[in-house]
């Protein structure tokens, strides 16, 4: 399967690399578009769990690198909640 990795901004203007097994994510998202963050958030679990599902059809189980990405991008969001209007950019994909 062809991995993706896509470079995102946080609201605070730290940067993150984060994984997907699928280029799924293509699908969800654009470079140098910003998502609010509540939108970011619901972007990256559909996409991310749907590039799990599609391991888990090829190798018979769901992708933990997938899963433990969103993980990490859920935990970070956290961090971002109670800014007014946090936003979240998506800089480049990189395969």
């Amino acid at each position: 399967m062809p991995e993706l990795r896509f470079q995102i901004e946080w609201p605070d203007g730290s940067q993150e690399l984060c994984y997907s097994p699928s280029l799924v994510i293509k699908d969800y998202f654009t470079p140098d578009q910003v998502y609010p963050l509540a939108d970011f958030l619901e972007r990256s679990r559909t996409a991310l769990h749907i590039a799990s599902d599609r391991v888990q059809a090829k190798y018979g189980m769901p992708c933990s690198l997938a899963l433990g990405q969103l993980s990490k991008i859920e935990q970070k969001a956290t961090q971002y909640a109670e800014l007014p209007e946090p936003q979240v950019k998506v800089l480049r994909f990189v395969e």
